[in-house]
């Protein structure tokens, strides 16, 4: 994306205010396999709200590598921005299973999202309910 691209875009990576920001204040604590960087703020006066009270908790975020989407952000590394853990999910994670996929991305709203037998996009076309059904009946 070009120089003006990442000025008024949001939804793709870090915007140039973001990553400035990111820079000066954060400490950079990790990176995932996806290219996902992962942040904390280097002082505590950075988790100060608006009176002056600190809140006890750290400040934690994710430069996105490509396209902001909260489902690229790994389950271990969602934990640690959520405050599941002090340690970096890379210091302590397990092998991975041999069951376990690949990362795929969210497809709703795109023409490889799945379809259910019946729905309109795919005509609207179903079968009939036949068999166990029994309408509820406020008398019975």
């Amino acid at each position: 994306m070009n120089f003006l691209g990442k000025i008024f875009t949001w939804w793709n990576g870090a915007t140039i205010g973001t990553a400035l920001w990111s820079w000066r204040n954060g400490e950079h604590v990790g990176t995932d396999a996806m290219g996902n960087k992962y942040y904390r703020s280097k002082n505590k006066r950075d988790n100060l709200t608006t009176d002056g009270s600190y809140t006890g908790k750290e400040r934690r975020w994710v430069i996105y590598d490509g396209a902001n989407d909260a489902s690229r952000v790994p389950a271990e590394w969602h934990g640690w921005l959520h405050g599941a853990g002090e340690d970096v999910p890379e210091s302590f994670l397990p092998p991975p299973r041999i069951w376990e996929t690949d990362y795929s991305p969210n497809a709703t709203g795109t023409n490889e999202a799945y379809l259910p037998q019946g729905a309109l996009q795919k005509g609207g076309n179903r079968a009939r309910a036949v068999g166990d059904y029994e309408a509820w009946n406020p008398d019975a």
